[in-house]
């Protein structure tokens, strides 16, 4: 068995450091690289290798993968939805580029295997609002969304072409205790509960039935790993796999937070990350990836409430 070496790009972001941590209990600290053009984050330190690194320096990145004898990649910079928005041009540039340096690197190096992320941002108001399926009209009307359809396409293409062992999954809103959100559209149902331990309200800026398909993060890295050891015969969407664990409105997680802290209140006021919110499906079909690899979400809205709040009350306990 060849052993595999891991590197991991954006790990300082919302989901690369849970990932990077998982990854490394998996394959042990030395075999998973870390890296990211920001500061390594807190929880990374001291745990296994950090460089920093620029994705869109595609000779500073093969050099890495050749010094560090990389077999896989996780590539997980991109600039999300609402901040996109604000810098159509750089998030179009950030996430197309990074990508197809990556897949160049890949063929080039023969790598084992690459995962890359996509989002629900790829639907669009034409797409189902309930139980969106796999394979649906798709017609993104965010930045965000247009260059992860885009990556989708580009991801199938290397496959088809070159070979390479790429994967994918479509993530919903990510809900994580231990890493700050990164200017997503769903970022809501993370500082929602930060607020709601810190000050005990919150004003959202999405109006309070807007519902949006969601995970806690837990399933969402064992969701990315179980993907990524699949054999690759039961891989059978090369563009991006949707996957879902639940679908709430911040009217219920409010409900929801209040059974935990009685004295919550929310108040709302919607802002331009409502049309954002407003285009996307209020709930996705995975049953592909059920099927294919065996999906299976183990969080629901209350066991993902009661843990979110258990934890960041210990956080705050510990400061």
């Amino acid at each position: 068995m060849v052993k595999e070496k891991i590197l991991v790009i954006g790990a300082s972001g919302q989901i690369g450091v849970e990932l990077t941590l998982a990854l490394r209990k998996i394959f042990g600290n030395s075999s998973v690289v870390a890296s990211d053009l920001r500061e390594e984050n807190d929880l990374l330190k001291g745990t296994g290798p950090y460089v920093s690194l620029d994705v869109m320096n595609k000779e500073m990145l093969h050099v890495q993968v050749i010094r560090q004898n990389i077999t896989q990649i996780y590539m997980l910079a991109a600039i999300l939805s609402a901040t996109g928005e604000k810098n159509p041009n750089l998030a179009w540039h950030l996430n197309m580029q990074g990508l197809l340096n990556v897949l160049d690197i890949a063929k080039e190096e023969k790598l084992h295997k690459v995962y890359w992320p996509s989002s629900i941002a790829v639907f669009g108001p034409t797409s189902p609002r309930e139980n969106c399926p796999q394979r649906t009209i798709i017609e993104p009307t965010t930045v965000y969304g247009i260059s992860k359809y885009a990556g989708e396409f580009w991801c199938n293409y290397f496959h088809q072409r070159f070979g390479v062992d790429v994967r994918s999954l479509r993530y919903p809103g990510l809900i994580s205790y231990k890493s700050s959100p990164g200017g997503g559209t769903t970022d809501y149902a993370v500082e929602i509960f930060m607020d709601a331990v810190e000050e005990k309200k919150y004003k959202c800026f999405l109006r309070e039935d807007t519902y949006l398909p969601m995970m806690y993060m837990p399933d969402a890295i064992r969701a990315t790993i179980e993907l990524m050891e699949a054999p690759a015969n039961k891989i059978s969407v090369r563009t991006s796999y949707n996957i879902s664990s639940m679908s709430f409105s911040p009217k219920e997680i409010a409900a929801e937070i209040k059974k935990q802290i009685p004295e919550f209140a929310i108040t709302y006021q919607p802002d331009y990350r409502q049309a954002i919110a407003d285009s996307w499906p209020r709930s996705i079909d995975d049953s592909v990836a059920r099927q294919d690899w065996g999906w299976k979400e183990e969080y629901g809205i209350e066991k993902m409430t009661v843990d979110m709040i258990r934890n960041l009350q210990e956080m705050k306990g510990g400061n």
